[in-house]
């Protein structure tokens, strides 16, 4: 389930943050930025993962929910401040740069949605403040984004000029979407397919509406990344393979030089 995916170059948002990885060839169409070809698999699994219409949080029954307040039980993965709802047949990325995990990835096929959670004020709307620099970027880099009314409130629908390393060249359609909490502000970038279907984004947003946020007592400025940890036994599992493959090389390396302290073939002379 889980990739570790090391980061590149990435456009910085006047936040300081990095942008996220966008790819994908998909057209943007629809007035609404949306294609409606129906997906019935996909909106299955998204009806089975959102949170009965009796529950508490955001509008319309959803979260982001924070770790103190009563949430919809779901199966969930914990990563430190995210435990992100886990669906059958699609994958978790883990998106690092100079080893530090900076963004968590959910998708399959050619959607995706990248997440990350950030210390907040106590009083104010970050993802306010944050989508307005977020659109002035994208306009700056020759994209096109405006506001629109989506599941979570206020979202960007843009369209964003491509990482050069995915070889493209159209603008690529791309959905910010976000959510503030207790001290926290959860934002989620859904790219691919699932950024202009609304069928193909129904499950995508019902894994945004499950995600449970954990803020800690920690002091953090505003706009601070919250830190994303892999579960104990799994980062237990990955340090035992490093210094395996680290005592493989060191074994490999040492193989190809003779050692000095060795004896080699002795010859013995009878006179």
């Amino acid at each position: 389930m889980f990739r570790r995916r090391r980061e590149g170059q990435h456009r910085s948002g006047s936040s300081g943050r990095p942008a996220p990885e966008l790819t994908g060839d998909e057209e943007y169409s629809g007035e609404d930025g949306y294609d409606q070809y129906p997906d019935p698999q996909a909106t299955a699994a998204a009806q089975a993962l959102a949170p009965g219409d009796g529950d508490a949080g955001a509008p319309g029954g959803m979260g982001p929910w924070d770790i103190g307040e009563s949430y919809p039980e779901l199966q969930r993965v914990e990563l430190g401040s995210l435990a992100i709802p886990v669906v059958e047949g699609w994958e978790i990325q883990l998106n690092v740069a100079e080893e530090q995990i900076i963004a968590v990835t959910i998708g399959q096929g050619d959607s995706s949605m990248q997440v990350q959670a950030f210390a907040a004020p106590k009083s104010g709307s970050l993802w306010d403040d944050v989508r307005g620099e977020i659109l002035e970027e994208i306009t700056k880099l020759g994209g096109q984004a405006q506001e629109a009314p989506g599941p979570f409130g206020t979202e960007l629908q843009a369209l964003v000029p491509p990482d050069p390393a995915s070889g493209a060249t159209e603008l690529q359609p791309a959905r910010f979407v976000g959510a503030d909490g207790p001290r926290w502000m959860v934002r989620g970038v859904i790219s691919g397919a699932a950024a202009h279907s609304a069928p193909s984004a129904a499950q995508l947003e019902a894994v945004f509406g499950g995600i449970v946020v954990s803020r800690g007592d920690h002091p953090a400025p505003p706009r601070d990344l919250l830190p994303i940890q892999l579960p104990a036994e799994m980062q237990q599992a990955l340090e035992q393979e490093m210094a395996a493959a680290q005592q493989a090389a060191a074994e490999a390396e040492q193989a190809q030089y003779p050692d000095p302290f060795e004896r080699g073939p002795e010859i013995t002379e009878t006179r």
